[in-house]
């Protein structure tokens, strides 16, 4: 996520400069080939329906980015709500658990609940075909961290619950699923040693489900793309108007003087570069946990929480938050 106030001109011109590049030269080479073929063939098209192309194509546009926005907020609201029912987890142990070494099994269970925050992350940063895995920020998901995931996540994850029961995960296709299933299981066995009464037990069980309906939901944005129809309509079409738009400003300039007429290739690729980069940030907008600029930042709202449970039992070493660097936020 980028943090900072606004994104600056240059930078986001830099992330879309190809499409005004390209649209650049094309329009530059239609003036030519109008300049040496006027006399055989006429390359100037009506403006009237192009226009009405263009219009069709903006709104469009509009709903692809309607969609992609909806998808990204969605995230974030499920990693608001993963924020809300954690602190509540989190104030629940320090509440109920009550009992011979009561510390030392709360610790163990926020710990575990960090550990599944932590595999989580890790999980919805996998890299899927149809997202830009080439851009993640900064390298720190790298592409190849799926045949990597193992050697990545133990360190982290291990930080919080021990080798053995990491060791136990490592065949499962889940890792998130199977460490709340774990932290359930623990639960019961408190339960039976009185460490909490049967109501308690309840409340902690209906938590271990709202952590299971958030991590569902953010597997299905992760899980399934922005419906391929949509996403690719949305490029054919904004080509095919890219390549008519130039020939109908050919109509408008032919007629003017000299230096306007060599402006029009400026106007071509400035109105081009418009419309592509609107199907850019509908693009980069589709997929909310691909590790890129746009992202949700889930790395910084699992070390809020973190941060929040380990305070309430008073732990030591708690981290910092994390920072943005260069203005993005992971």
């Amino acid at each position: 996520m980028y943090a900072k106030r606004h994104y600056g001109f240059w930078m986001t011109f830099n992330w879309s400069k190809k499409p005004f590049i390209y649209a650049l030269i094309y329009a530059f080479s239609i003036n030519i080939l109008h300049l040496l073929l006027h006399d055989h063939i006429e390359l100037a098209l009506p403006w009237q329906p192009i226009s009405i192309i263009g219009i069709a194509v903006a709104f469009y546009l509009g709903f692809k980015n309607n969609s992609s926005y909806d998808r990204t907020w969605e995230a974030r609201k499920i990693w608001g709500g993963i924020v809300n029912n954690s602190r509540s987890f989190g104030a629940a142990i320090v509440s109920f658990v009550q009992g011979e070494q009561a510390d030392k099994v709360k610790k163990e269970l926020i710990y575990r609940h960090v550990a599944w925050l932590t595999a989580l992350r890790y999980q919805l940063r996998l890299s899927k075909e149809w997202e830009h895995t080439d851009e993640r920020v900064n390298d720190l998901y790298a592409p190849d961290i799926c045949e990597k995931y193992y050697e990545k996540l133990d360190d982290e994850v291990m930080a919080f619950i021990s080798e053995e029961e990491f060791e136990s995960y490592k065949s499962k296709a889940n890792m998130a699923t199977q460490i709340l299933a774990t932290q359930s299981k623990r639960l019961q066995e408190l339960r039976d040693l009185n460490y909490f009464e049967d109501f308690r037990h309840m409340e902690f069980h209906q938590l271990i489900v709202s952590f299971y309906a958030d991590q569902g939901k953010a597997e299905r944005i992760k899980n399934f793309p922005f419906p391929r129809q949509y996403a690719s309509t949305a490029l054919w079409v904004t080509i095919v108007f890219s390549i008519l738009f130039p020939l109908g400003m050919l109509g408008i300039f032919e007629d003017k003087a000299p230096l306007l007429f060599w402006l029009s290739p400026i106007f071509s690729a400035l109105a081009i570069w418009v419309f592509f980069l609107m199907e850019m940030i509908g693009d980069y907008s589709e997929n909310p946990f691909e590790g890129t600029y746009n992202d949700v930042p889930i790395t910084a709202i699992a070390r809020g929480i973190e941060i929040d449970m380990r305070q309430m039992i008073d732990d030591e070493n708690i981290p910092e938050g994390v920072k943005a660097v260069d203005g993005f936020l992971l």
